[in-house]
C-alpha cells in the first residue's frame, strides 16, 4: 500500500504534465472546435442600391461644375528684418466664367502676388495673368490660356431665402475638388478683416475653410450665387459660419474688370448726414428720414445736376454741419434712409449711369436727374 501511493502520485503528475503541455495546446482542445469557425458569416447589403433624389442631385451638381473650379497658387516676396527677402506662398480657389479662360476669385487670394498659377481639375497647371482687381469688393479676375475650358453658370443672388440649400466647392487646406453642403443661414452686411464691408453677404453653415476663398457657392441647380470669402471662427477653420459675396455684386463689375482692369465706381459728390425722426423735428424738416446734403463737392455729379448743400452753420454734438441743403429721400424710387442704403444703390451702378433722385428742397418735393461721376479709389 505504501508503494502504491508514490506510483499513483507519479501517474497523476505525468498526466497533468501531458495535459497542459501537449493535449491542451494541440488541435484537440475542447474549446478549439467550439470557438473557431471555418467560415465567417456576415450580412451584406444588396448590391447596386439606388440613390435617393437628394443624393443624385448632389452628385449631379458636383460633376456638372467640378471641371470649372480651379486651385490658385500665389507667390509673393516679403521683407524680413533678419532674413531679407522671404518668398511666401498662398492658396485659394476660383472658377472659370467663360471660354476665354477668365477666372473669378477673391482679391485677397492674389493680392501682392508676383506669380499666379492655376491648377485645373485634370491636374494641369498654367501661369495666370491678373486682368482686373476690385479691392473694395474683394474681387479679382485672372486669365489662363488653355483649350476647351468648361465654364460655370452665374445665377441670381436676389431674393435668396434663409433655409435654401447650397453647396461650396473649392480647395480647403489644398484638398482639391472638395464639396460641402449647407443652407443659407442669413443675409447680412459684414466686415472683412481688412475693414472692407460686404453688403448683403450670404451667410452659410456649409463648411468653408482656408483655401476655399474665391470658390463658388452654388444653389440647388448648380448655379453660382456667391463667392466664398471668409469665415467667423476663433480657431482659423470652419465653425459653421461662413460668408460669400453675392454673385450679383460680382456681375455688376465684371465687365469693367475684364475690359478696364478696374471698376468705374460711381460718385455722387456730396457729404450727407442721416436724418432720424428726432433730428427731423429739431430741424423742422418735411420728412423724418433721408440723407441731408450738408456739402456739394464743386464740379461733382451732384453739383452738375443742381443739387444744393447747406448754407447755415450749426453743430451736431461737437461736429459742425451746414443746414438748409436738399434732403434725399429716394433714388430711382428706392427709399434712402442712411448712407448704407445709398451705397447699396450705387453698387448697382457704374460711373456714367443716370439716376433719378427724389429730394425735398425746403418743403417742396422734386426729382433731379444725376449723371454719376467716377470715384478713384484712394489706396
Amino acid at each position: 500500500m505504501k508503494l502504491l501511493r508514490p506510483v499513483l502520485a507519479a501517474v497523476i503528475l505525468a498526466g497533468a504534465f501531458f495535459y497542459f503541455t501537449t493535449y491542451s495546446s494541440g488541435p484537440f482542445r475542447p474549446w478549439n472546435w467550439m470557438g473557431r469557425s471555418s467560415k465567417v458569416e456576415i450580412t451584406e447589403a444588396a448590391g447596386g442600391a439606388s440613390l435617393d433624389s437628394e443624393e443624385q442631385n448632389n452628385i449631379g451638381v458636383y460633376h456638372k461644375n467640378i471641371g470649372a473650379i480651379v486651385n490658385i497658387t500665389s507667390r509673393a516676396v516679403a521683407f524680413d528684418f533678419f532674413y531679407g527677402l522671404v518668398p511666401q506662398e498662398g492658396q485659394g480657389s476660383g472658377f472659370i466664367i467663360d471660354k476665354e479662360g477668365h477666372i473669378l476669385t477673391n482679391y485677397h487670394v492674389i493680392a501682392d502676388a508676383r506669380q499666379v498659377e492655376v491648377t485645373l481639375n485634370n491636374r494641369k497647371t498654367y501661369r495666370a495673368t491678373v486682368i482686373g482687381t476690385d479691392r473694395s469688393h474683394d474681387l479679382a479676375v485672372i486669365q489662363i490660356k488653355a483649350p476647351d475650358l468648361p465654364s460655370m453658370v452665374l445665377g441670381d443672388s436676389r431674393n435668396l431665402q434663409v433655409g435654401q440649400k447650397v453647396y461650396a466647392i473649392g480647395n480647403p487646406f489644398g484638398l482639391s475638388g472638395t464639396m460641402t453642403r449647407g443652407i443659407v443661414s442669413s443675409i447680412r452686411s459684414v466686415k472683412e478683416p481688412d475693414g472692407m464691408s460686404i453688403d448683403e453677404a450670404i451667410q452659410t453653415d456649409a463648411a468653408i475653410n482656408p483655401g476655399n476663398s474665391g470658390g463658388p457657392l452654388l444653389n440647388w441647380h448648380g448655379e453660382v450665387i456667391g463667392i466664398n470669402t471668409m469665415i467667423a471662427s476663433n480657431v482659423g477653420q470652419s465653425a459653421g459660419i461662413g460668408f460669400a459675396i453675392p454673385i450679383n455684386t460680382a456681375k455688376a463689375v465684371l465687365n469693367d474688370l475684364v475690359t478696364l482692369g478696374r471698376v468705374r465706381r460711381p460718385a455722387l459728390g456730396v457729404r450727407t448726414i442721416p436724418i432720424t425722426p428726432e433730428l427731423a423735428e429739431q430741424m423742422g424738416l418735411p420728412s423724418d428720414f433721408g440723407l441731408l446734403v450738408i456739402q456739394v463737392l464743386p464740379g461733382g455729379a451732384a453739383d452738375r445736376a443742381g443739387l444744393r448743400g447747406g448754407t447755415e452753420r450749426a453743430y451736431l454734438g461737437n461736429s459742425p454741419i451746414m443746414l438748409g441743403g436738399d434732403l434725399i429721400v429716394a433714388v430711382d424710387g428706392e427709399k434712402v434712409e442712411d448712407q448704407q442704403d445709398l451705397a447699396q444703390i450705387m453698387n448697382n451702378h457704374r460711373a456714367g449711369d443716370t439716376v433719378r433722385m427724389s429730394v425735398y428742397r425746403g418743403m417742396k418735393t422734386m426729382d433731379v436727374t444725376v449723371t454719376l461721376g467716377e470715384a478713384r479709389e484712394q489706396l
